[in-house]
């Protein structure tokens, strides 16, 4: 036998001990990763069996049950049919808003971020690149009722339904500061609407514009649920 087929003979004796040790060892790692799994997701599969649980879960219970055809409540399908008319559409552009100094020291006080570019004009001016205060980006989140005028009971958007109610967000992004004093505004886009029995989840995306600049300071997709 030379060199070469030694070699070989050698390289196939390997390959050969290397397949049986991962035969014998691949049951061992299933076993051990279907644990894992159990271990992992059982407690989710608890609290979402518990039936304390599911008495108060805000999402309907026919969202649970597979149906070919969706039968909505009368308001519920009414107001689906006026909506889905303006999806992809601006719906609704709000007036500007001021956002002051105090506004800003009232957010610092209540969250507890008084981080020296919101709270200290003197410094802001001096170090700041932006050269003032701004405000924090979850106050600029957080005006998004105001500047939509969402809390205004005159003007109810959606008056069929019984109760709105924010189900969260998507996504958040701040690709621009709002230096104190500068005014804002907010423009509602609708970009996805979900029906069910007897409520509709409203996804709109919310763009708050910065007065004098290209720039948005806040893009947020906002999730409500309207209830009937």
């Amino acid at each position: 036998m030379n060199v070469i087929e030694f070699i070989r003979e050698k390289r196939r004796n390997l390959q050969h001990q290397n397949d049986q040790f991962i035969a014998k060892l691949e049951p061992k790692f299933k076993n051990l990763s279907n644990l894992f799994n159990n271990k992992i997701t059982m407690p989710f599969r608890n609290t979402l069996n518990n039936p304390w649980f599911s008495q108060f879960s805000p999402v309907d219970a026919e969202e649970s049950k597979t149906e070919k055809v969706l039968i909505q409540v009368p308001e519920a399908e009414k107001t689906y049919k006026s909506l889905l008319e303006k999806m992809d559409t601006v719906t609704f552009v709000g007036e500007w808003h001021a956002v002051e100094q105090e506004c800003i020291d009232q957010f610092a006080e209540v969250t507890g971020d008084k981080q020296w570019i919101h709270t200290d004009p003197i410094r802001a001016a001096k170090e700041s690149p932006f050269k003032a205060t701004i405000a924090h980006g979850f106050l600029t989140l957080s005006l998004i009722p105001k500047l939509t005028n969402s809390v205004d009971l005159d003007n109810n958007p959606y008056p069929e339904a019984k109760m709105v109610i924010n189900f969260g967000l998507n996504q958040v992004r701040f690709p621009y500061p709002v230096k104190a004093g500068t005014r804002v505004r907010a423009s509602i886009k609708l970009v996805n609407l979900v029906p069910m029995k007897r409520s509709i989840e409203v996804v709109n995306e919310v763009s708050i514009e910065v007065e004098n600049s290209k720039r948005l300071a806040c893009v947020a997709e906002t999730v409500l649920r309207l209830y009937f």
